[in-house]
């Protein structure tokens, strides 16, 4: 009788080891932890695709990559469970399983020698911020780049550090729903900072994360101004939970998001979105 083949995981489905090498708090509930591999790393990840991070007793959750560096991972995590607020609390030396790499990217090369729009609300900066370092990498590539910034109040604002720094080679557009003192910027949503971005609506590309109100408004709104649906790529959530495709939590109409997304074109997420309860 011939021996049966031992079975082999697919790449990325069983979690590796990964230590946290550097913590900072971005909010009182949101922090970013860099991650490096213990031993062997995963296949590299794109700007736009997540991990599922296991916190040791606890549980894994999807994050999307908010920076790469070679073999090490940063993600940015706000506290909204027992899962997330396990990480949260994560310290340097501390260990946590990390598969992947899940789900499709921003695909920033297909807007080449176009204007740039990239709209956050929230934490929704998260996995933009990779993409928007990429485009700061290779201006040449790319027409002119806006980051339009919208949360809560002054004080969710996230990485502000980078923020400052993608100045002047970025126009950066912040707002917030509500004014602390002494904040003096703008005020109000995040679409209304359109009227002051630079670009040519037939000749753009955008790319949209945040609350999914934001994202049908911005992204309407663009549509409106004249930007073709195609070159809107807005990132969708959804509760993953084995991110390959098998368990069907994350099904939104005939797509399944940790496979078909997060990242998906506007002419494909429009007619979803607007499916009351989907």
């Amino acid at each position: 009788m011939t021996a049966a083949a031992p079975l082999t995981a697919r790449p990325g489905t069983v979690p590796l080891p990964y230590r946290v090498v550097e913590r900072e708090a971005e909010t009182p509930d949101t922090a970013t932890i860099v991650l490096e591999p213990v031993r062997s790393a995963l296949q590299p990840f794109a700007p736009g695709q997540f991990a599922m991070v296991y916190a040791s007793g606890v549980g894994d959750i999807p994050l999307s990559v908010s920076g790469i560096d070679g073999r090490r991972l940063t993600h940015t995590v706000r506290t909204v469970g027992a899962v997330s607020g396990a990480l949260n609390r994560l310290r340097r030396g501390d260990t946590v399983g990390v598969r992947g790499p899940f789900g499709t990217g921003w695909e920033l090369p297909a807007a080449a020698g176009k204007d740039l729009l990239v709209v956050a609300g929230g934490i929704g900066l998260a996995p933009l911020r990779p993409l928007v370092r990429d485009a700061l990498a290779a201006p040449e590539r790319h027409g002119r780049l806006n980051v339009l910034i919208g949360a809560r109040t002054p004080h969710e604002l996230l990485y502000t550090g980078d923020v400052r720094g993608w100045q002047p080679a970025a126009r950066i557009l912040i707002t917030v729903d509500r004014a602390d003192p002494p904040w003096q910027g703008e005020v109000g949503v995040v679409t209304t900072l359109l009227d002051r971005a630079a670009f040519s609506p037939g000749a753009s590309a955008a790319f949209i994360c945040g609350p999914e109100p934001m994202i049908r408004a911005a992204a309407g709104e663009l549509v409106h101004r004249g930007v073709d649906p195609e070159q809107i790529r807005v990132s969708l959530e959804r509760n993953v939970q084995c991110a390959t495709g098998h368990c069907g939590h994350c099904q939104l109409g005939p797509l399944l998001l940790c496979r078909d997304g997060p990242v998906i074109s506007w002419t494909e997420a429009q007619p979803l979105l607007m499916v009351r309860e989907l």
